[in-house]
């Protein structure tokens, strides 16, 4: 049998334009997406002819030039979900109302603001999200109490959440209760958990700049085109990148994870389950908190 005209399902589902790859294997183990009227497996290739089928909707799969693709930087008030799902009140599709259909690269928490990629690129969603990559993302954070010494390097050095202890990382003082922190990962509520592991609440987090892009003079609800600069930078960065490397899984902004699923949000291969590349169909029918102790250390603030 002739397989060069065969496209992983994801794959197919993303070049239509239709969501990132990532959000593609939701929708597929979520059941609603079906070929031939049947519900596929992960991993299932789609052959010519194939009728794919989204939530009852025909998807066609069709390369877009490179001169149609979207790419934007968007400040991300608090209160906007990253997520595709228009049934969802405040979700960042209705919010920043682009002509063309486009999905967010990762996400921000519903109560973080700041900047955040979107693109009808489902390619290169995929090269920015890899763990591998490890790209800069920054942070401005505000705590609910004075910050010590003794945080800053325990921040850097790294913290114990969701099975792992988290990569070092850059953090600078800003003020009393404000810090910076250049993060190369990705984990769920990261700095909100490390925070809150070292008996700190996070009151207000902006992400400043991925990779070399910086929020700039764009305000909350606000986007723009990236520039020729900006994208030759970001495809420089990603040029390393397999297109075949195994995905790690992104939840969802509105999803509860699955009571099999690990607690590590990256530790669920997608698209690389036993059986890649044959076509399988099912028939669904047939923390302890660490209280920071008082030393006799403390960090000096100068004010500005």
């Amino acid at each position: 049998m002739d397989t060069s005209n065969e496209k992983r399902l994801n794959k197919f589902i993303s070049d239509s334009g239709f969501c990132s790859r990532r959000h593609a294997d939701k929708l597929i183990e979520q059941s609603r997406v079906k070929i031939n009227g049947v519900v596929p497996e992960l991993g299932t290739k789609v052959q010519p002819g194939d009728a794919v089928v989204v939530d009852g909707q025909r998807i066609n799969a069709v390369e877009q030039n490179k001169s149609d693709r979207v790419y934007i930087a968007y400040n991300k008030p608090i209160g906007i979900t990253c997520t595709t799902e228009l049934d969802v009140r405040g979700n960042i599709i209705d919010a920043i109302r682009h002509k063309k259909r486009i999905f967010p690269i990762g996400r921000l928490d519903k109560p973080s603001e700041g900047l955040i990629f979107l693109t009808s690129d489902g390619d290169i969603v995929n090269k920015i999200l890899r763990a591998e990559n490890a790209h800069d993302k920054e942070y401005l954070v505000t705590v609910d109490k004075p910050l010590s010494e003794r945080f800053v390097e325990r921040m850097e050095r790294g913290v114990p959440i969701l099975d792992t202890i988290t990569k070092p990382c850059t953090v600078k003082v800003q003020s009393r209760f404000v810090f910076s922190i250049v993060l190369t990962q990705g984990l769920n509520r990261q700095i909100r958990r490390m925070c809150e592991f070292l008996g700190y609440e996070v009151t207000e987090l902006q992400r400043t700049r991925i990779m070399k892009v910086t929020l700039a003079n764009l305000k909350p609800g606000q986007w723009r085109n990236l520039t020729a600069q900006e994208m030759q930078d970001i495809n420089q960065a990603v040029s390393s990148s397999s297109k075949t490397a195994v995905e790690t899984a992104q939840p969802n902004a509105n999803s509860a994870p699955k009571k099999s699923a690990p607690k590590h949000p990256k530790q669920s291969p997608y698209g690389d389950s036993p059986g890649q590349g044959k076509r399988i169909f099912v028939n669904k029918n047939a923390s302890s908190t660490e209280k920071p102790k008082n030393g006799k250390r403390t960090l000096t603030l100068k004010r500005k």
